[in-house]
């Protein structure tokens, strides 16, 4: 009878994660805070994720070019997630703070100084990207004919990044209020789309054109744009803890520079760690379209699970910064570290099941065992970091969370551009093959993890002001 009602206590309380009730997180008990919200969390980042292996699953039928255009594309894009995702922690980070300070019309004005930085920013990438298309792709590697049949796809992709801003960055808007389920469902809505439109698009089914490898990125940026609907649908209801107005529809100079300073440095983070992978394959590339090909299933499949683990380290960061916000930094500390802990029980489940079933997994994907064989290595050596990143990732977002972007700018400059790169092509050159590659992205975001876990020990991170 005990373990009954523990189980009904337990799935009352994932009910509860999931109808986004209003709950005072600087409050309740930790605990349950941290499951309040990273259960949302958790499953808005794997939605993200689901875009990656739903896309690469229907473009594989296509051949190994298709596969290597949206790898290199996608390599290059990681820079465009990397502003989403800087532009989000900022964003977080501000409404998070005005929230822990009770601060509604605050956290309201933040929000929409939030979205006014993701339009313009999105339109000045748009434009280079849509016009340097084959550029980007030659740039990066790919053979005369990826260039012919990708190019479409890349500006497609490229001028969507405008959708891409806005996703991320009105998600950060309702993670940081702590309505981390309008966050969730926004991403259910892109997905659904995204998963029946693919098939449609790519192939041509039924009485849709058959547009290939194009039909991915159509399929993608109509599902993600009716996400972006639906979050702007939300936050003029008048229902959330954020009620966007006409009277807050204007630009506060003193908001507007403190999300850019903060989103600056959480960006400079994030393109310090996607540029590290942009070199990642084109070292990759040297070794032929197979290799490329391998890594690309490789990361989309490590991605499916990083991302969910994103979902663990955004709510450290909702955490830490509105019990900042209410005067509470050692219980901010002690979220930040008990989130770790989950994050690492479940990076090294994920870690074990990729080594035992990775031929299995990468056999969903391809048929070719040249390919397979590539990513088979790839999921093997990398997930061997998996210990250390999953509290790496946790820390890096609690320092955000605080207000203190700086710190991980210069971790990511040390681990990933003085270490990593170097690595990557020495051991390339020594091992004659990506094996080479692989090893060194799990040395250093290891490295990252052991640095970042004494940075955050030292508590510099609670005088931040936001």
């Amino acid at each position: 009878m005990e373990r009954t009602g523990g189980l009904r206590s337990w799935w009352a309380l994932v009910r509860e994660a999931l109808r986004g009730e209003d709950r005072d997180f600087t409050a309740i008990g930790l605990r349950r805070a941290i499951v309040l919200l990273s259960i949302p969390m958790v499953m808005e980042m794997a939605m993200e994720s689901l875009f990656a292996l739903v896309d690469v699953y229907f473009v594989s039928k296509l051949g190994v070019d298709a596969v290597a255009t949206v790898g290199l594309t996608e390599s290059v894009l990681t820079i465009v997630y990397s502003i989403a995702w800087g532009l989000g922690a900022g964003v977080t980070a501000v409404v998070a703070r005005r929230i822990g300070e009770k601060d509604t019309e605050g956290a309201n004005v933040s929000a929409v100084q939030g979205i006014l930085v993701a339009l313009v920013a999105g339109v000045v990438i748009a434009i280079p990207g849509v016009l340097l298309a084959p550029d980007i792709l030659r740039l990066m590697g790919a053979s005369p004919q990826v260039i012919a049949t990708g190019t479409p796809f890349t500006r497609i992709m490229f001028g969507s990044n405008v959708i891409i801003l806005l996703l991320f960055g009105i998600n950060a808007i309702f993670r940081g209020a702590g309505s981390a389920a309008l966050a969730m469902r926004s991403l259910w809505l892109a997905n659904a789309i995204n998963i029946v439109l693919d098939p449609l698009l790519i192939f041509g089914l039924g009485p849709f054109p058959e547009m290939g490898v194009t039909g991915a990125a159509v399929a993608t940026t109509v599902g993600r744009g009716c996400g972006v609907l639906y979050q702007c649908w939300h936050l003029f209801d008048g229902k959330g803890r954020i009620a966007l107005a006409r009277k807050h529809l204007r630009v506060v100079g003193a908001t507007l520079l403190t999300i850019i300073r903060l989103s600056a440095g959480a960006t400079g983070q994030f393109v310090i760690a996607s540029a590290s992978w942009v070199f990642m394959v084109r070292i990759v590339a040297g070794f032929g379209s197979d290799a490329v090909a391998g890594y690309t299933f490789a990361v989309r499949v490590m991605i499916f699970s990083l991302l969910p683990a994103w979902g663990m380290a955004n709510a450290a960061s909702t955490l830490v910064g509105q019990n900042l916000g209410a005067g509470h930094p050692d219980r901010a500390q002690r979220s930040a570290w008990l989130c770790g802990h989950y994050n690492m029980v479940f990076m090294v489940l994920v870690a074990v099941l990729f080594s035992l079933f990775a031929p299995w997994i990468m056999g969903f994907f391809t048929a070719d065992p040249t390919v397979a064989s590539y990513g088979v290595h790839a999921l093997r050596i990398v997930c061997l970091g998996y210990f250390f990143y999953g509290y790496g990732m946790v820390l890096a977002q609690a320092f955000n969370g605080a207000g203190d972007a700086l710190t991980p700018v210069w971790m990511n400059v040390i681990c990933f551009w003085l270490l990593e790169i170097p690595l990557a092509w020495g051991l390339s050159k020594l091992f004659q093959g990506p094996d080479g590659v692989f090893a060194a992205i799990a040395i250093s975001e290891s490295a990252l993890a052991v640095l970042s876990a004494v940075l955050f020990q030292r508590g510099r991170w609670k005088l931040a002001q936001v």
